[in-house]
């Protein structure tokens, strides 16, 4: 498929979720819109795979739960798309025992009481949570209107020791003087380093800036299963683009992009294309090379992403846990506050963490419907496993090698809370071979485009106006902006990007309608 126009009124390069997002808005709102994607398929890191040969079972083979998408984007655009709330929200096991947070407050308090030996721990876990909570609830539908100042948000959130605990001082400082359990305070630290590669006291707030996001999302901070993969929210997506009236061309690599600020120029193999507007669903440092411009610092990613499919869930060492319970949550491995730490200065001096800290859970617990009827049968389940700390530097130098013995320390890791290995319970494919993939930074990069296998295309940022922004401009005002008056990001990269949300791809289509109004 080819381009029907010679120009349109925008061309969104890159045909991911917030690509999809924008295309859709646009299209709906009578504009002419082309979405180029280099894949021979939409949805970039949104996408459900069938992973291993020959096997019915198709996996949300890189970005895997929802949170931050906006209830009024899927109203808005009339998607058949559904999430699930996960009874459990975490288990972490300490040898022969766990710490379990479920939907159910008094199994809660006394997994608590069990594991700390006191109430206080609970006590100070509620306080903080409601206070996120409150938070989430004031700054969440801010995220889909024009950018507050950093004083109007502060109005907003309404509550000094709460603004100040996450908008000012590093969050370590928070968590040690609320926390006293090695545990509880990995538990609440492990939301700000989830692709991030930082600390506790990391005076630049990178950490609280990715805790912010976590604990927001969908003004509740629950993290959601998408029901039937998240390749069924792009489908979702592509095909309300495409009903809007959008054009999508897949297989279609842009190689550079050209503007005067007024009109624009989309350059690919077979030709070019001339847009008013290109909204870039791109990281700002590969849009950088796109437009000839000096490059920014690489982004560097720290995750390294595991998929397996197993024949039956595992035995754990804590014998009044539950593996049905333990894996429909978050099922934290070495991921107390001192391990945490520890992997970190590991890596910081290039080091593979010797006991990768890591999160799990399993889609199938929630939602069978990605598993085909014969293996649903005979109880099977998928396991997604995020690392962290899993830097890309560490895997530059020899790539197999590194990522061959990150592996087997997550593993190990894994199998130290387990009461059997998991290779043990690992299914095969037609080959015989076992159902498991890893993908490293190195690795995010070459498949789905991730400048550095960074997972939010950048550093995340805190989702108010940037001082030396003008809010008369309608790309600042959204927190689109390129330095380009027709180019505007609308990826992950943008103000109030990461994860998936689609809320990139609804400001950038809101600010291109805003310039066009003063225009």
């Amino acid at each position: 498929m080819t381009p029907t126009r010679s120009s349109y009124d925008v061309v969104i390069v890159g045909g991911g979720h917030n690509g999809l997002v924008a295309a859709a808005y646009l299209a709906r709102a009578g504009q002419s819109v082309l979405v180029l994607e280099r894949q021979p398929h939409t949805g970039g890191a949104a996408v459900s795979e069938r992973v291993f040969a020959g096997v019915d079972a198709r996996l949300s083979r890189y970005s895997y739960l929802v949170s931050l998408l906006p209830r009024s984007i899927v109203l808005d655009l009339g998607l058949r798309f559904e999430t699930r709330r996960r009874a459990v929200s975490s288990y972490t096991p300490v040898g022969e025992e766990g710490l379990l947070v479920s939907s159910q407050r008094a199994r809660t308090a006394a997994s608590f009481a069990r594991l700390t030996g006191s109430d206080r721990e609970f006590g100070a876990w509620q306080r903080f949570y409601a206070s996120t909570n409150q938070l989430a609830r004031r700054v969440f539908p801010t995220l889909t209107r024009p950018l507050p100042s950093k004083e109007a948000l502060r109005h907003i959130v309404d509550d000094a020791p709460t603004w100040e605990a996450l908008f000012e001082r590093p969050l370590g400082e928070t968590i040690e003087s609320t926390f006293d359990d090695d545990t509880v305070r990995g538990v609440v630290l492990t939301d700000a380093l989830i692709g991030t590669f930082t600390h506790a006291h990391d005076p630049s707030l990178r950490q609280n800036r990715c805790l912010l996001y976590h604990v927001i999302g969908g003004g509740t901070g629950d993290w959601d299963v998408p029901i039937g993969g998240m390749g069924a929210l792009t489908d979702a997506l592509a095909e309300a683009a495409r009903s809007a009236g959008a054009e999508i061309v897949t297989g279609c690599a842009v190689t550079s992009i050209e503007t005067d600020g007024s009109t624009a120029e989309v350059v690919y193999p077979d030709g070019r294309i001339g847009a008013r507007h290109v909204l870039a669903n791109v990281a700002p440092y590969t849009l950088a090379g796109l437009l000839g411009a000096p490059l920014p610092p690489k982004p560097e990613g720290a995750q390294l992403k595991m998929n397996m499919l197993l024949r039956r869930l595992p035995r754990l060492r804590d014998a009044e846990a539950d593996p049905r319970e333990a894996f429909a949550g978050t099922f934290h491995i070495g991921e107390s506050y001192a391990q945490l730490d520890r992997a970190y200065g590991e890596a910081a001096i290039g080091r593979i963490p010797s006991a990768p800290p890591a999160e799990i859970y399993c889609h199938t617990l929630t939602d069978p419907t990605i598993l085909g009827p014969e293996l649903a049968a005979q109880g099977a389940h998928t396991l997604t496993l995020f690392g962290l700390h899993a830097r890309g530097k560490l895997f530059a130098a020899d790539h197999a090698a590194a990522k061959d013995e990150i592996v087997r320390a997550t593993l190990a890791q894994l199998d130290s809370v387990l009461a059997e290995p998991i290779a043990d319970c690992l299914a095969t494919d037609e080959n015989g071979a076992p159902c498991l993939e890893a993908k490293t930074p190195i690795e995010l990069e070459r498949e789905v485009g991730l400048p550095g296998g960074h997972i939010f295309h950048r550093d995340l940022a805190f989702p108010y106006l940037p001082e030396d922004a003008d809010p008369a401009d309608p790309a600042a005002r959204w927190g689109v902006a390129t330095g380009h008056r027709n180019v505007f990001l609308c990826g992950a990269g943008a103000i109030r990007g990461g994860g998936v949300s689609g809320i990139p791809g609804h400001n950038a289509a809101m600010a291109v309608l805003d310039a066009g109004q003063a225009g």
